[in-house]
């Protein structure tokens, strides 16, 4: 072995200086103001002792040595013999070398200080803020109805992500607006270190939401930072923690992290519910997105107002329906938690049950007697809807559609069927999960579902033509997972959404399509026609969890509403409650739903003559007094639970009316393009006597 040469004093007392230098800005500045006075002490004496009209004394000489060095900048001010001059020269050379050297040691000690606070390291002192932690699509949803449930109220959010923090600010704010009157606070970082967490002071926090990435391992992720927060908050009274995960196997383990103070919300089978819920009728998307924002009406709890009880028991539910004016009552709040959406009539409310309503905000109405409103000479006749076997087509797959193949199963009648037709190169995959045996053993067993793959082109019209689109109840159209190179899945659901615009427009007939988008942007490129929709995947759920950020005692509500068998929201045509044509207040409609065990809490209308695509107005929570005339064409917001209404099975999904064999108006079809005219195949009365269920 070679013999370790021995360390000289030179290597020595260079390791000894690198050493030094390497330890901080301000010991890199004493070296160099030794440095400095090294040279210019030395030069400025003999600047001095060369000098002929220098002091005698010796402290003479040394004050004007001092002197001398304080005036270095002064190049070449002496004068005198060629030596003293050639020395000022010098002395002022490197006074200048010196002083340029100490404004870089300071400008890179402020920049590399600078940079570590844009890193976002520093501790985050604030009171009563929201904290979102992670960062995806969602982040931009859940920080806007963050800010919008705070509206009028000095907001701080703080985000804590693994992310450049410049980039997040700018692109919340892109997103926000630059007049946005919230304070982002960013910080960057790992999410699972506590040290980390404890930058944004979770413990002084007012809610914290946990987002999942776009990563395969986002759910295990997940369940890491509630581990680390739970160390963080300790097993004091904390603020409310909610969290998102993708599988549902994940669900246990992110509960038990999360402990009593934290709520999971299961974001694939929420999306998955709401695709199945949006093909049962078209425009329920929209109306859970409108019940669920923070800009316009929502859910609320409130007390029973006692002028309103009636007897020792307490009033009656369905007396509560017609005292308010612009509340609508939607169920019961039991004092141990426990929500009853849509209840009989004639349920006793208790004397601490509070009312779950709908309303546009917050604060306590003065009761009102609605009942002197109701027109009961305006009630329609009871109807009985037609409810059999349907076929859906589902075009594409991802790891979200065999959940949603499930809430088919749960939500159709027996009988029905399920087509699905994906490409060439997720063939053999889907094949082997939508149709092995664990699925067809389901299938049998519950006897309402048939499902049958097949592999198929979508990016083609010819392969789309094949299909016998129009022999379908419904459409609902896939996003991949992800593609191979270049392009967003979403690009695919464009197309094919594009492709099936223009077959609709050619053959003159509806299309119910549900297609599911990832970017919230891309909703308005989406080429809808009149009874198309669009769920975005991930944006319900992150309406869910800003809700119960902002009301933690609304989380039991939004999951009966989102349960698979209970109440949920429903679109219903206002024949079944007034004539068409009958001028009736909305509070004849509230009640005439009443007695159907339903609570109508808003209406969607239709206007034949508008020249968009966008031909539907939705109203939520209006006045009982609010007179109109109904139309066969306007449909009522009602939650009601699936088995409500005279001969109803349970979970059905309905077809859209007048959708297999119907033409509409080719306006209709179109968006009012210019140069079509309407198609009078079809006179409008024999519509009416279809979709109310009735022959000619």
């Amino acid at each position: 072995m070679e013999r370790q040469r021995p360390t000289s004093l030179r290597d020595r007392a260079r390791y000894r200086f690198d050493t030094t230098l390497a330890r901080s800005t301000g010991m890199l500045v004493s070296w160099l103001v030794l440095s400095c006075l090294a040279v210019v002490v030395p030069v400025s004496a003999l600047v001095v002792w060369t000098d002929p009209g220098s002091p005698r004394s010796l402290s003479g000489r040394l004050s004007a040595v001092w002197r001398t060095s304080a005036e270095t900048l002064r190049l070449g001010a002496p004068t005198g013999a060629p030596m003293r001059m050639a020395l000022s020269v010098l002395l002022g050379i490197v006074a200048l070398l010196c002083v340029s050297t100490l404004v870089g040691v300071i400008t890179t000690g402020l920049g590399e200080r600078l940079t570590e606070l844009r890193r976002g390291r520093s501790m985050v002192l604030e009171q009563e803020h929201a904290v979102v932690l992670g960062w995806s699509d969602q982040v931009f949803t859940v920080v806007g109805e963050l800010v919008a449930a705070r509206a009028g109220a000095r907001c701080v959010i703080a985000v804590l992500a693994d992310r450049d923090v410049a980039e997040m600010e700018e692109a919340l704010t892109a997103s926000l607006g630059r007049g946005s009157a919230v304070r982002l606070v960013c910080r960057s970082g790992s999410l699972t270190t506590v040290d980390t967490l404890a930058l944004v002071t979770p413990r002084a926090a007012s809610s914290v939401l946990v987002l999942p990435s776009e990563t395969p391992d986002a759910d295990s992720e997940v369940v890491r930072v509630l581990l680390a927060l739970r160390a963080v908050l300790g097993d004091e009274a904390g603020p409310p923690v909610v969290a998102a995960v993708r599988d549902r196997r994940q669900l246990p383990a992110a509960r038990l992290a999360a402990g009593e103070r934290g709520t999971i919300v299961e974001t694939d089978a929420t999306a998955a519910k709401l695709l199945v819920q949006s093909a049962r009728r078209s425009g329920v998307g929209e109306v859970l997105r409108d019940l669920l924002d923070f800009s316009g009406a929502e859910f609320h709890l409130v007390d029973v107002p006692p002028a309103v009880r009636q007897g020792p028991e307490g009033s009656r539910f369905g007396d509560l329906l017609l005292c308010f004016e612009r509340s609508s009552v939607v169920g019961l709040l039991s004092p141990d938690g426990r929500p009853r959406l849509s209840p009989a009539p004639d349920t006793v409310v208790g004397p601490g049950d509070r009312l779950i309503v709908i309303a546009h905000d917050g604060m306590p109405e003065a009761p009102v007697d609605c009942r002197e409103y109701v027109g009961r000479t305006a009630f329609a006749a009871p109807q009985s809807e037609r409810f059999g076997p349907v076929r859906v087509l589902l075009l594409g797959w991802n790891h979200r559609a065999p959940l949603l193949v499930e809430a088919l199963r749960d939500s159709v009648a027996p009988g029905s069927v399920l087509d699905v037709v994906v490409d060439e190169a997720q063939a053999v995959p889907v094949l082997d999960q939508a149709c092995s045996p664990q699925a067809t053993q389901a299938t049998q067993a519950t006897a309402r579902l048939a499902v049958s793959c097949r592999s198929g082109e979508l990016l083609h019209p010819e392969g789309l033509k094949d299909l016998d689109l129009f022999g379908y109840d419904t459409v609902i159209l896939l996003g991949a997972d992800a593609v191979d190179g270049p392009g967003h899945p979403d690009d695919r659901v464009l197309v094919t959404l594009l492709m099936l615009r223009e077959l609709e427009l050619q053959a003159g007939r509806i299309l119910p399509v549900v297609a599911e988008l990832g970017d919230h942007r891309n909703r308005a490129l989406a080429p809808l026609g009149p009874a198309s929709d669009v769920v975005v995947r991930g944006e319900l759920t992150s309406l869910l969890m800003a809700q119960i950020a902002h009301n933690p005692h609304l989380s039991a509500v939004f999951g009966e509403l989102f349960a698979a068998h209970g109440a949920s929201v429903h679109l219903r045509p206002a024949h079944h409650y007034a004539p068409p044509g009958c001028e009736a207040s909305f509070a004849t409609v509230v009640a005439a739903a009443r007695d159907r065990g339903e609570c109508a809490v808003g209406y969607r209308r239709t206007d034949p003559q508008a020249g968009t695509g966008h031909r539907h107005e939705l109203r939520l929570s209006p006045a009982k007094t609010e007179r109109r005339v109904w139309d066969a064409r306007d449909e009522v917001v009602v939650v009601a639970n699936d088995s409500a209404g005279p001969d109803r099975p349970h979970g059905t999904l309905t077809a859209v009316p007048g959708m297999r064999h119907d033409h509409v108006d080719d306006t209709a079809l179109s968006g009012g393009a210019p140069g079509r005219q309407p198609s009078h195949d079809r006179p409008e009365q024999d519509r009416t006597r279809r979709e109310n269920g009735t022959t000619g």
